[in-house]
């Protein structure tokens, strides 16, 4: 959907001024819509497949992206950029949105457009790029916030974070000690003196000359291929199972999971997978 949309003719295009300021001021000015339009319009983009329909949608809740986007400047990343994001789950919402729940569109894409802007910030972020886990980005969106001071958190403080969040007391002190570290220049400060090391210096590999380089990144590359290949010779359910028990971002589903989803129990689910998983190794083993 984010393809097929663009601005209408007869409304202002913010992204088109290339100021972030002017987009802002212009987004503020659209018209916010009234119930009966939002679901009229709603009806007409999926019934009819109106685009024009979608982008007046679009249109009139940019302003609640810049709101919420304006949250979460406080993790060093541009403005500008954490908007982009944010429109992209607006528009995902607007895709999704079904007018026959009751609910309102302001409350339905807020969920989306937190969604992207998250993503965005744990594929950026030097801290938290391993924090894949619920844990680890409930905390890394919630520890900041609900510290009461700036200093480290004291044992009982940690432990009433951790009921509060409900995750463990060693999760919150991991995730603490990551928001509170310090970055280390790489080459170091030619005004240190001879006896302290750069990282530089020991953190180079001899090993990875450029044939190297090129050779490993190639077996990648083929090993990606072969598995798209294998996972590709599974019929749909087995191959849902293997990518939602194995292949998933975050948190792997759960042979239990799994088996409340297609209705059957969780030994079969297991059969399945096992089935599954077979097939492919062979399907490796003779492609390589």
């Amino acid at each position: 959907m984010s393809n097929a949309l663009t601005m209408p003719v007869s409304l202002p295009v913010p992204s088109a001024l290339g100021n972030l300021e002017s987009f802002i001021q212009i987004a503020n000015r659209m018209p916010i819509l009234g119930e009966e339009e939002e679901i009229d319009l709603a009806r007409r983009f999926r019934d009819d497949d109106d685009l024009d329909a979608a982008r007046r949608l679009v249109l009139s809740h940019l302003r609640l992206v810049i709101a919420v986007a304006r949250g979460y400047l406080g993790y060093g990343l541009p403005h500008a950029d954490l908007i982009q994001e944010g429109n992209v789950g607006l528009m995902k919402a607007v895709k999704r949105f079904d007018p026959t729940r009751g609910v309102r569109l302001v409350s339905f894409a807020i969920h989306w457009i937190k969604a992207e802007i998250h993503e965005y910030i744990l594929k950026n972020w030097r801290l938290v790029k391993v924090a894949t886990t619920k844990a680890q980005r409930k905390l890394f969106f919630n520890l900041r916030s609900m510290k009461t001071s700036l200093a480290t958190m004291n044992p009982a403080e940690v432990n009433a974070m951790a009921r509060s969040l409900g995750v463990k007391p060693e999760e919150v002190v991991e995730m603490e000690t990551r928001l509170t570290g310090q970055d280390m220049a790489l080459e170091g400060n030619p005004d240190d003196d001879d006896e302290r090391v750069a990282p530089i210096a020991y953190l180079a590999d001899p090993a990875a000359e450029p044939s190297e380089v090129l050779e490993s990144k190639q077996r990648e590359h083929l090993q990606e291929v072969g598995l798209r290949e294998a996972l590709g010779a599974l019929d749909d359910r087995s191959r849902r199972i293997i990518q939602r028990r194995w292949l998933a971002e975050g948190d792997s589903a759960t042979l239990q999971d799994l088996a409340g989803e297609y209705g059957v129990s969780a030994e079969r689910i297991r059969q399945i997978e096992a089935k599954a998983m077979q097939k492919m190794r062979g399907y490796l083993a003779a492609a390589a």
